[in-house]
């Protein structure tokens, strides 16, 4: 058996893995998958690639490009999700801001620099046209601190998943103000340079387990019962989030990368455009 580590946020976008997992797939193709859940993000699973403390991560498009192009040593495979990913803009239940328009010059807690949460306030004010050299932020390390964070008036806005906050939405912790989805495919497939230079055909059948699993996803029986049940949400709000989700099983385009990257060079988080080959493997 080989052993291969996998990351991923504890939510319902890598449900497809614990149901492979679960039903031993990975196993059928002498693989020990060992899935750890970060809720920390993006930005801490990028540090974790980097220092070779997991094989493979479940990451954000936008994250994973900006700490390759900051010397993280390793490669997107494929694409995970093709859809974007629908971005909440958040403010505690009894905040004064009711706006968008409000939110100018207030804090964004994010999780941390260079998450998702960090990358995507660059992205909402680049389309209000505000100047994102006046962004203001807060570090919070996770959802569970970000309630804390706005309830106590230490940050002012938060942006997460739509689907995963919509509990505390619901419930009257937070109140959305907005959405603001990802201009690209939100979910890739990231792994070690070193992974893939010494296991490739391991990788490949890590590729082809959830492929399979994810094509055929949306059509389990009650699928959505699942999920509503795994992760606190309504199943009406699962069954809107698998309509308007769309799993990826091919290698991101030359062209979005190019799109993903001069989005972060106007933002002046990446110095340059780089090659798409700095970027992506194949398998």
């Amino acid at each position: 058996m080989k052993k291969i580590r996998v990351i991923g946020v504890p939510e319902h976008f890598n449900f497809p893995w614990h149901l492979a997992n679960d039903e031993g797939a990975f196993e059928e193709r002498g693989i020990e998958l060992e899935w750890t859940d970060i809720p920390e993000g993006t930005g801490r699973m990028a540090k974790m690639l980097a220092e070779q403390e997991t094989d493979l991560a479940i990451i954000l498009t936008e994250g994973i490009v900006k700490s390759i192009a900051g010397g993280n040593p390793s490669k997107i495979i494929q694409t995970y999700v093709e859809s974007p990913l629908l971005w909440g803009i958040h403010v505690a239940a009894n905040s004064n801001y009711k706006n968008l328009t409000d939110l100018k010059n207030a804090t964004a807690a994010i999780s941390r620099f260079g998450s998702g949460s960090h990358l995507m306030a660059f992205v909402n004010a680049q389309n209000q046209g505000w100047s994102t050299e006046n962004l203001q932020f807060k570090v919070v390390n996770n959802l569970d601190n970000a309630v804390q964070s706005l309830t106590k008036g230490e940050a002012d806005y938060f942006m997460w998943e739509h689907f995963t906050t919509k509990p505390l939405v619901d419930n009257g912790t937070f109140r959305r103000i907005d959405d603001c989805p990802t201009p690209w495919p939100c979910f890739v497939i990231a792994a070690t340079d070193s992974i893939l230079k010494n296991e490739p055909g391991v990788i490949k059948h890590v590729l082809d387990v959830i492929n399979t699993y994810s094509e055929e996803f949306a059509d389990i029986p009650s699928i959505n019962r699942s999920i509503a049940n795994v992760y606190g949400q309504k199943e009406e709000d699962v069954t809107n989030w698998l309509f308007h989700t769309y799993w990826g099983q091919e290698q991101l385009s030359e062209e979005l990368i190019n799109h993903v990257q001069k989005t972060l060079v106007d933002l002046k988080l990446v110095d340059k455009i780089r090659p798409a080959s700095f970027f992506l493997a194949s398998v």
